[in-house]
């Protein structure tokens, strides 16, 4: 879960050119206030206030918020700072899609779908998809959250259990596995009954497998439910050779999911989440932000600097193992049928009102107050622009030394990327010596544990 493998993404994007085709935005950062519309003020405040320096002093609040070296959920410098980050793309996204200035946005940095309302968990700590559904709520009557992480999205899940206006749809392996969240009868309660639905999955699922049961109940979902945006999760721990993940997944059969979905025309928000074998999870997010923008991508991968952890094969697609798979087509069968009953007793979609203006885009409102008058083409014009098919030869623009000619994501290079912090790589930092995975710092390491059950805390909608 370490920023590294969200430099070697970003590093695949600029390489591959796609960087052309999208726009950029930095990172909004929250205030305490923002984030508090759903985690508890105590926690967020001691989220703010905790370093390693003096961790000592906390000993009671690491304990009650599961936070520190007894939990999965380490104290580090910059703790905060990182919440901001992550939380602040996805919460940009949904306000870009609010005001209707993107049809699609991508926050790789966010997807951290485990952290509950006081609580942190699975290297969780600020619930960004939480706060962005919040958002999205204020314009949007239903949304639709689905998650093909390997772990199932518990935080979320708990959120909005009790409501109709949200949705939850979580794909993952169940059984002995961390959250240990997650049957196929936990459906919600209250108004939010059979709102949550859950698959749940064994060791080895293929991508023919994945696509059986994926593709006849997301429509399914969307016929029933009629939702007005849609927020997926595309956790890549769920991909084949993951160190933690025990699922075998393709890079083309995790895209499949973010294709189909995408088909359906709606506000779309994309979101990052688990992956532990950082040169898959930097492959997968570089290929599905490709279909995103409907472009082909090579299979030889571009040079970049981070070319030597994609050795031996240099190659943009992985090749799935012949590990068993433990997911017989009867269990197949029978839990997707459970999840279409499900659906039938939702006879119609909910309706509910909602009142209030589009909120205003506080980044560009921001932005906007810093611009040089003077200057011809400002930072923040540069970044909106999208470069059309056939607009330029290869080398019109590499004299500028941007790579913000960007059309749908929310930049998230600022969460330890090399690049600039406004968004922008200069050519310079495009051709840095080349790293091999051992000269990295431990990246590949973080694994997830089991916490201690908390009580259902739940986002007001």
């Amino acid at each position: 879960m370490k920023p590294h493998r969200i430099r070697m993404a970003h590093s695949l994007l600029v390489n591959y050119g796609l960087y052309k085709k999208m726009q950029v935005y930095t990172p909004y950062r929250p205030e305490v206030s923002e984030m508090t519309t759903f985690h508890a003020d105590e926690y967020v405040n001691f989220l703010k206030t905790i370093t390693p320096d003096n961790m000592h002093e906390y000993t009671r609040q690491m304990t009650k918020f599961n936070v520190g070296e007894q939990s999965d959920c380490p104290v580090f410098d910059g703790l905060f700072e990182f919440c901001q980050i992550s939380a602040g793309g996805s919460f940009g996204g949904a306000r870009k899609l609010n005001n209707g200035s993107a049809d699609i946005a991508i926050n790789w940095a966010g997807g951290l779908h485990h952290a509950k309302k006081s609580e942190a968990s699975g290297f969780c700590y600020i619930n960004d998809i939480v706060l962005a559904i919040l958002q999205l709520l204020r314009v949007h009557q239903r949304v639709l959250y689905i998650d093909i992480d390997i772990h199932h999205g518990d935080g979320v899940e708990e959120a909005f259990y009790t409501t109709d206006r949200v949705m939850t749809v979580s794909f993952h392996k169940f059984g002995e596995y961390f959250p240990g969240t997650g049957d196929v009868k936990d459906m919600g309660a209250g108004p939010g009954k059979g709102y949550s639905l859950n698959f749940p999955l064994k060791d080895g699922i293929d991508d023919e497998s994945y696509r059986n049961i994926f593709r006849p109940i997301m429509s399914k979902v969307m016929e029933v439910y009629q939702p007005q945006a849609v927020v997926l999760q595309c956790g890549c721990d769920s991909l084949g050779g993951d160190r933690l993940g025990c699922f075998n997944l393709s890079i083309k059969g995790h895209g499949d999911c973010v294709n189909f979905i995408k088909s359906f025309n709606l506000p779309l928000l994309i979101l990052g989440g688990g992956g532990y074998t950082i040169r898959n999870v930097a492959r997968c997010w570089t290929y599905e932000t490709g279909l995103l923008l409907n472009q082909e991508l090579d299979n030889d991968l571009p040079q970049n600097e981070y070319i030597g952890y994609y050795a031996p094969n240099f190659n943009l697609h992985i090749t799935p193992s012949n590990m068993e798979n433990m997911n017989s087509p009867k269990d197949l069968e029978k839990y997707k049928i459970q999840i279409m009953e499900a659906l039938r007793e939702i006879d119609h979609a909910p309706s509910v009102p909602i009142g209030g203006e589009v909120p205003a885009d506080i980044e560009d409102d921001d932005d906007s107050e810093e611009e040089d008058p003077d200057a011809r083409n400002s930072q923040r014009q540069q970044d909106r622009r999208v470069e059309k098919d056939g607009e330029l030869e290869e080398s019109d623009d590499e004299d500028e030394g941007t790579t913000n000619k960007l059309k749908m994501v929310v930049d998230h290079s600022e969460e330890g990327t090399t690049g600039a912090s406004n968004g922008t790589t200069t050519k310079e930092e495009t051709k840095a010596p080349v790293k091999t995975e051992g000269e990295a710092m431990e990246v590949d390491d973080t694994a997830t544990a089991g916490s201690g059950d908390a009580p259902v805390a739940e986002a007001e909608v």
